[in-house]
């Protein structure tokens, strides 16, 4: 209980640190608004796919909403990394600390149940597989515990009834998964259906799929409109997923669209200005757009196959787990030749927007996806799951305030916002 309280006052000690546009400190927080200031309550999680930094948010990018819109109304996070390659790693780790297996490494494509062997003192799940005994728990299972709600919204989920259901849509337990493609607009399925299990973590967890919140809170991005409409129907925690073109993963798309870095900030055109409209974010929101893992090349095997080669960076002192092995490592999906050359997710960036940051900021201090579920525990005075425990990691708000330059000196350095 003692832990539970003295994060709980740490968490607002950081959120303290952050002040509305054209207040220069906390203190000045205070002379303004006394005992009756807000608090972040509502956290908003949008993932895109497979770009590194200077590709979205260099001078060319192709994402201009993205790269210079957004960050010129929040804080740019120009050392975020994700945690591994390629994409259901990434996702698994956002809201569980958990870090990769082979099976999810490789986007699990049979839905395998996970065989667990043991579990290391900091919390990694030892064995392999893909869908986590219910023992393994999750930020949804930690918010439900705190009578905090959360909701997942999985845009094209059940446009296609025969592959996945229209809510908590997965491949069943042990088979093949049909969602590993896109399938274009037919007949039988005249919006196509674009959506991908791999993208949607909340489906690999016992924890969930065995309950019945999964089919009420694993749902079509299309309920998202009607839930923003009041606060009390915002959830604290909500998980967007876009379709496989609109998330960048995809170009062209097999609907017609151009995909990659253009579709994707078309759909954040769309859906940005609603969230920030919304009155749960205008009343103590944080948006956080960021992309599940960085670039790769492609090239060519001895045999003449395709080669993806991954570089595998990190930041923040990330662990690989129990579970990878030594590097460098190489496996192959169907035609494809996947080469690691390390375990890390590379350098992708990330924006952060709330009403409690001071626009246009800058962050130059490394954050993973591990440093995201810490930030969200932190906000809702959660213990830290898996890796966001690790010793020294670094929230994010311990390095977003109004300041110039804000520091905290630990092993990584110093925070610094322009």
């Amino acid at each position: 209980m003692s832990n539970f309280i003295s994060k709980g006052l740490a968490a607002i000690a950081l959120i303290g640190a952050l002040v509305l546009p054209g207040l220069a400190s906390s203190r000045d927080w205070d002379e303004h608004f006394g005992d009756n200031r807000h608090k972040i309550d509502h956290v908003f999680v949008i993932t895109l796919e497979n770009e590194g930094y200077e590709t979205t948010f260099g001078p060319n990018s192709k994402a201009p909403y993205l790269s210079q819109t957004l960050p010129s109304q929040g804080v740019l996070l120009t050392q975020y990394f994700g945690t591994g390659h390629a994409s259901l790693d990434n996702y698994i780790a956002m809201i569980s600390g958990q870090a990769a297996t082979p099976d999810t490494r490789n986007d699990c494509q049979v839905f395998a149940d996970f065989q667990l062997t043991g579990i290391t003192d900091d919390g990694q799940a030892i064995g392999s597989g893909c869908v986590y005994p219910a023992v393994i728990k999750t930020l949804p299972d930690q918010l439900k515990a705190a009578h905090k709600s959360w909701r997942a919204y999985m845009e094209d989920m059940g446009n296609d009834p025969s592959r996945e259901s229209p809510t908590c849509g997965h491949p069943a337990l042990n088979a093949k998964d049909p969602t590993q493609n896109a399938e274009a607009p037919s007949a039988a399925v005249p919006l196509g259906d674009q959506y991908a299990t791999r993208h949607n973590p909340f489906a690999y967890f016992h924890s969930i799929i065995d309950s019945a919140d999964c089919a009420a809170d694993v749902v079509n991005l299309n309920r998202l409109t009607q839930d923003l409409k009041s606060e009390w129907t915002t959830p604290n925690f909500v998980f967007i997923t876009p379709n496989l073109c609109n998330d960048g993963h995809d170009g062209p798309c097999d609907n017609g669209q151009p995909g990659g870095l253009v579709s994707a900030d078309q759909f954040l055109q769309k859906w940005v200005p609603l969230i920030m409209s919304s009155p749960a974010y205008q009343r103590g929101g944080l948006l956080i757009i960021n992309f599940d893992e960085g670039g790769y090349s492609v090239g060519k095997t001895a045999s003449g196959g395709i080669a993806i080669n991954f570089q595998g960076e990190t930041c923040c002192n990330e662990q690989p787990g129990p579970n990878l092995g030594q590097f460098p490592q190489s496996s192959t999906i169907g035609s494809y030749t996947l080469n690691f050359q390390d375990f890390g997710g590379d350098r992708t960036g990330a924006v952060l927007l709330s009403p409690f940051i001071k626009p246009g900021s800058i962050a130059n201090t490394p954050f993973n996806h591990y440093s995201m579920l810490k930030t969200i525990e932190d906000i809702f005075g959660l213990d830290y799951l898996g890796y966001a425990g690790q010793p020294g990691l670094l929230g994010i708000f311990g390095c977003v305030s109004s300041d110039v330059i804000a520091k905290t000196e630990n092993q990584f350095g110093e925070c610094k916002i322009k």
